[in-house]
């Protein structure tokens, strides 16, 4: 009988045992898919020219995805040129080699693929990917990306009946090719030749029954302008901001900045019939214009009366709106918890880093540049320099933490911080022209807006209680931002110009966040089918 109830304990053990590494090695669900990255005819503007395509379609597929789900897209480039795809707003946790930009990665030649592997943890809301080489966005290859709650995390607001999700953006009837060459000359690009929503400048139609309510995701696809959205006859209550909740204001229109997503909730509570949608570009003369329909399923009549009217060149009007934008500190985010184990408020800055931008001229021709210095892309990607310890590709000595007027000149700055630093960001905008800045890995708190020179007596203005977090910011003519920024994911990691004429012409530099462990818990090694290239070529992975 000893036996058998030793035999018993031993086997309940064992069960135990297996069950508790059966959990702790179960994965997040894994989703696959296969992109393809051709040519194709499109006709955004009613004249057929050559886009960039992803499966046959433009914009590419919409990627609909869950918290923590593991998304591997295997990407075949089928264009003449070398490509990638970054993913707007994915922090890639502990994991750089996925981000998609060219001091991280080796481009995917002509006639070769690499299979992406993102893991989207702890993150929630709009976001978007896009080719980030060269001018390529400059003729499509962009999508939306959704990413949904898990079931178990509840949403600040009762789920929508429907969920669509539009890219607008300026256009231009020229190619990619035909604008880098313009750039490459060392010329400015002329006015955009149009607005586009969804592929379209008229035509994109939203439909829905009377009495529901809807979720309206907005993404800035464009290259340099900014614009407004607007419905006719529908307030729209914002909810999220680039993965996290807001408080739920309501608003006649928005503005969404070049880089920008959002998301706005809508309920078809008016008389049945069609209403107009519209964009517009901001701060510009003349003014763009993009119109669509939103339709009640039961309509009959056809949308009438004036379109809604937006702002156009008030700046302040975007100003005094941008600060009404408030983080939800009652809601849940990815995860439960959303502010962690502190308050963005209560931390001290471990550094201030002061960013000025600047429209300048090196051997003659047009560039941009960040306190002086316009960036220069090495043959080697500065990750992979890092990575196998590669001198000669980047010197952290090059950045200069300094705004002062003075001859700009070519180089890679790279900016040295250490893992977990808590940093404060001013960005200055000496210029009379908005500026969109992105920052990859990360996002952080926008505690500040304000006209002219940033001094040090700002601080007191700061929202240091519920500012939203974004990672993608805008900086008005003449003014400045400022964001506080936990870099809290190690890795090398872009910030750059989301205009993209100035981000094609240096105005990016590099953040390297470093610590000396070399383990899974800081950062995944490299991947076995990393592509090697320049000085790293012929390295064992």
């Amino acid at each position: 009988m000893r036996g058998t109830t030793m035999m018993l304990l031993l086997l309940v053990g064992v069960l135990a045992c297996f069950g508790a590494v059966m959990v702790v090695e179960a994965e997040d669900p894994y989703r696959y898919f296969t992109w393809t990255v051709t040519y194709g005819t499109i006709s955004p503007l009613g004249k057929p020219q050559k886009g960039i395509l992803i499966n046959g379609q433009f914009p590419g597929p919409r990627l609909d995805i869950v918290t923590n789900d593991n998304v591997i897209i295997n990407l075949i480039n089928k264009i003449d040129e070398p490509f990638l795809l970054t993913w707007n707003g994915i922090k890639n946790r502990k994991t750089i080699w996925q981000d998609g930009v060219s001091g991280t990665n080796c481009p995917i030649l002509p006639g070769h693929n690499f299979t992406y592997h993102l893991q989207v943890k702890d993150q929630i809301g709009t976001f978007m990917y896009f080719p980030s080489l060269q001018m390529h966005k400059a003729s499509g290859g962009y999508g939306g990306i959704n990413m949904y709650t898990r079931p178990k995390i509840p949403l600040p607001y009762a789920e929508p009946s429907g969920d669509f999700h539009l890219l607008i953006g300026d256009w231009y009837k020229a190619g990619h090719k035909a604008l880098q060459n313009t750039l490459d000359y060392g010329k400015k690009l002329a006015f955009p030749d149009g607005l586009i929503i969804n592929g379209m400048q008229n035509g994109i139609e939203l439909q829905g029954d009377p009495g529901k309510t809807y979720k309206i995701r907005l993404s800035n696809a464009g290259l340099s302008t900014s614009i407004n959205f607007r419905i006719q006859g529908h307030k729209m209550r914002l909810v999220e901001m680039e993965g996290s909740h807001t408080v739920q204001e309501w608003y006649d229109s928005l503005d969404i900045h070049v880089g920008q997503s959002l998301a706005v909730l809508i309920t078809l509570n008016q008389k049945a019939k069609d209403y107009y949608i519209v964009a517009s570009s901001r701060f510009t003369i003349p003014v763009l214009t993009s119109t669509g329909l939103l339709k009640y399923s039961n309509s009959k009549e056809k949308a009438s009366g004036a379109k809604p009217i937006g702002p156009t060149t008030h700046v302040h009007w975007s100003l005094k709106q941008a600060r009404t934008f408030r983080w939800n500190l009652t809601a849940s985010a990815a995860r439960p918890n959303p502010q962690g184990a502190y308050h963005y408020g209560s931390v001290k800055p471990t550094r201030i880093l002061h960013l000025a931008n600047s429209e300048v001229k090196i051997n003659g021709k047009l560039r941009y540049a960040i306190n002086g210095m316009s960036y220069v892309n090495p043959d080697t990607p500065l990750k992979l320099a890092d990575y196998f310890d590669i001198p000669g590709v980047f010197d952290l000595k090059t950045f200069k933490n300094k705004t002062q007027a003075g001859p700009a000149k070519l180089g890679t700055p790279v900016v040295g911080l250490w893992l977990h630093d808590y940093v404060e960001i001013i960005f200055n905008n000496n210029e009379n022209t908005i500026q969109s800045w992105h920052l990859s890995g990360t996002d952080g708190w926008v505690v500040g807006y304000g006209p002219k020179k940033w001094t040090a007596a700002q601080r007191k203005f700061y929202n240091l209680v519920d500012a939203a977090t974004r990672y993608t910011i805008q900086v008005y003519p003449k003014s400045w931002t400022a964001m506080l920024v936990p870099f809290d994911n190690k890795g090398m990691w872009n910030l750059r110009s989301a205009i993209w004429p100035r981000r094609y012409l240096g105005q990016e530099l590099y953040v390297r966040v470093w610590n000396e462990e070399k383990s899974p818990f800081t950062e995944y090694v490299i991947p076995a089918n990393a592509i090697l290239c320049g000085k790293a070529r012929g390295k064992h992975i």
